[in-house]
């Protein structure tokens, strides 16, 4: 992938185009609400897309890019449309015989796409949006899975379907809560036969009103249900087979448009004013990064003994062609104003982007008061001097000798020619009150923890999901240590695993009482991919399982001032990405909303600085903000040019609210707040140690406060 990859997708939106009124085919009349006087709320023919695939020019570039990387799409503008799978490459536009038309071009695969797990869908419109008629021309070019139409979309995993498949004709809506492991939940509202055939075209329309539904094909009432799960929301179009869409229209009677239009400036207004109260962002600094820039893979510490955070970037060499494996390449350790302080390793534009994990932390390992650079490459754990960048320590990386019996699949033959250090974390395992053993990761299954001189003190497996989070509970104040859905303790001694119960990795973890009664123990939290949110309590016993789907990042922060404790703020990826769920600390699922169709590190923010919260969703003007723990957009950013490929959020003033830290491969924005904070104290949480860093770990926010007399700095 090319540094120049990210400048072609700024590629202009076409404008829209009129379309003719498409004449009613012959059969049953249409309802007496369609002859009322209508308005058209959306309508496109899909000639605004230029020929080929709509994800040109990534094209089929990883999809896991869009975890923790914003892009607003992966190819051509798609507004006033998106993605929902946004990492699926799967629509394509041309026209045929003069007539546009654009195609999901992906065939039924992996058991229906997973038994209907997902499906390629293309939506449009507006949450509000009720009591509407929707229809498109549908042609699929097979009858063996779903084609149609979607409404009242709220999720990706919650939304009502009208679909042609199998010989019937279906209205059902899709659940967002799964029972069973990768198996989809569909509410069954009607069906009647109908065989469709392929390559014909079918004029499909859903009428809403309330919670009454009436689906037609070409003008022929076909099937009718009613159901209130949802009564407004998004719609759009979706195929499990290849499938061809044209002409596609929204219209609504004038009243239902007149109180859409009404509840959409409601909403405007009281975002605006909710925005009003919080401060705006301000830019603090911003540099450039020739060369040497990279995507997500920034770390923050002080580095050359100043007092003051610096930032080290770093480039990755990918080991393999998926990324499972990669070394570090060039690092460029630089201040907050952007001044160099040190390189090494030749810069390559060509390897900035990354879609792994990356071994390289910031941390004092040796307790001096002073910051080294741990860092695998080359096959070598390197210890560097945080101030010069040169080689104080070294050792060969562990090598991998086994792997373990666990639900995970473990590939026939993992490479043995790259490195296995995936990534780093530095643990108490002494009780000597410091963070001075290195616990090394391969991908997924084996861990090895070494002292600080490198030395390999035990080793242990299982299914380790990708980063571990460490905290105070052991003998003698050692730390333990949770890694997969498992418990250790300092000696190698593993004290609970629940691995067994699950069929995916962890991709987060946290572990801690969160309940805000300090007598409650603390229990261990997950994003657990495929197998969504877990609970498990301090005796290794599933407290609570919620099926949202693949949960991939979490955040843990006091988001609701009016509940107890603290909250989960999550977000999906694989499957049905960008779906936010709100937890309270007992795992009971509070709200889901999908504000964007990507994926988010998920970063608790102290914006205010009075005990509120919000999570960073990204840096995108549109797409992006801070979200509250109503899950709206608090905090917007200012249209003025700044990168928002990646964020990050650490304290660069010094007076304990965060700055916001954008950038991309050729340049970095730092924004602080436009206003200075009055009041007697202020909010500084607790979080994550810098030295504990990854694009997979849970991001830690746990409550504190100071005097403002104690402030370090201002903005």
């Amino acid at each position: 992938m090319r540094l120049n990859w990210i400048s072609l997708l700024a590629v202009t939106l076409g404008t829209w185009t009129s379309i003719p009124a498409r004449a009613a085919e012959p059969g049953t009349p249409p309802s007496g609400a369609n002859r009322e006087a209508t308005v058209e709320l959306f309508r496109d023919d899909f000639s605004r897309f230029p020929p080929g695939m709509l994800s040109r020019p990534l094209g089929f570039i990883n999809g896991a890019i869009q975890e923790y990387h914003y892009l607003a799409n992966r190819g051509v503008p798609l507004g006033p449309w998106g993605n929902s799978i946004c990492y699926m490459d799967c629509w394509a536009a041309g026209s045929d015989d003069g007539k546009p038309y654009l195609d999901q071009i992906l065939p039924t695969k992996g058991g229906r796409m997973m038994a209907r797990l997902f499906a390629p869908l293309f939506v449009t419109g507006e949450p509000e949006w009720s009591d509407y008629t929707v229809e498109v021309t549908m042609t699929p070019k097979a009858t063996d899975d779903i084609a149609g139409l979607v409404f009242r979309y709220h999720t990706n995993r919650h939304h009502y379907l009208f679909s042609l498949q199998e010989g019937k004709a279906r209205l059902a809506i899709r659940m967002p809560l799964e029972d069973e492991f990768r198996v989809s939940r569909f509410r069954e509202l009607a069906a009647a036969d109908f065989a469709s055939k392929p390559d014909q075209a079918y004029r499909l329309k859903v009428e809403n009103r309330g919670p009454e539904i009436r689906a037609y094909v070409d003008d022929v009432l076909v099937v009718k249900a009613t159901s209130d799960e949802l009564l407004s929301g998004k719609t759009g179009i979706t195929a499990n087979v290849q499938a061809r869409f044209q002409d596609f229209r929204v219209t609504a009677t004038s009243e239902a448009s007149d109180a859409i239009a009404r509840t959409i400036a409601t909403r405007n207004q009281d975002l605006k004013e909710l925005q009003a109260q919080n401060p705006q962002p301000k830019l603090w600094k911003k540099f450039s990064t020739p060369r040497f820039g990279a995507g997500r893979n920034m770390r923050f510490g002080d580095l050359d003994g100043d007092g003051s955070l610096d930032i080290l970037i770093a480039q990755n060499i990918p080991q393999t062609p998926d990324d499972k494996a990669v070394e570090i390449g060039c690092m460029t350790a630089l201040t907050s104003d952007g001044r160099i302080l040190w390189q090494r390793g030749e810069p390559d534009p060509g390897k900035g982007l990354l879609t792994s994990d990356t071994p390289f932390q910031v941390h004092d390992l040796d307790g001096d008061g002073k910051n080294e650079v741990v860092v695998a490459s080359e096959k070598k754990l390197l210890v560097l001097d945080g101030r010069t960048g040169e080689v104080l320590k070294s050792a060969d990386t562990p090598r991998v000798e086994s792997y373990p019996a666990v639900n995970q699949k473990v590939p026939d033959k993992w490479p043995t020619n790259v490195s296995s250090a995936d990534c780093l974390a530095f643990v108490d395992f002494s009780g000597r009150g410091h963070r001075g053993e290195i616990v090394v990761k391969d991908r997924y299954w084996n861990f090895w923890v070494y002292d600080s001189d490198l030395k390999p003190l035990w080793k242990g497996q299982g299914m380790t999901g990708h980063y571990p989070y460490a905290f105070p509970g052991g003998e003698g104040g050692r730390d333990l240590l949770a890694i997969g859905y498992a418990l250790w303790d300092g000696a190698g001694k593993q004290l609970w695993s629940a691995d067994p119960a699950f069929k995916d990795h962890a991709d987060s973890i946290v572990v801690g009482n969160f309940s805000g009664d300090p007598k409650q123990p603390h229990k261990a939290y997950y994003c657990g991919s495929d197998e969504g949110f877990i609970v498990i309590n301090h005796r290794g016993l599933i407290e609570r399982h919620v099926r949202v789907g693949h949960a991939q990042a979490a955040a843990v922060g006091k988001f609701r001032r009016d509940l107890p404790g603290l909250q989960f703020m999550t977000v999906n990826f694989w499957k049905n990405p960008g779906i936010v769920s709100l937890f309270d600390h007992e795992g009971e699922l509070l709200q889901q909303e999908e504000p964007h169709h990507c994926g988010s590190p998920m970063l608790p923010v102290n914006w205010r600085g009075d005990g509120q919260e919000f999570v960073l969703l990204s840096g995108n003007v549109r797409e992006g903000g801070l979200l509250d723990g109503s899950l709206r957009r608090a905090v917007i950013f200012p249209d003025d040019g700044h990168p928002d490929l990646c964020a990050e959020v650490r304290d660069m003033t010094g007076d304990a609210r965060d700055e916001i830290v954008l950038w991309d491969q050729d340049r970095v924005w730092i924004y602080t707040q436009d206003r200075p904070f009055t009041g007697d104290r202020i909010y500084a949480p607790k979080r994550n140690p810098d030295c504990n860093d990854s694009n997979y770990r849970c991001n830690l926010s746990l409550p504190d406060w100071k005097p403002v007399s104690a402030r370090l700095g201002s903005n």
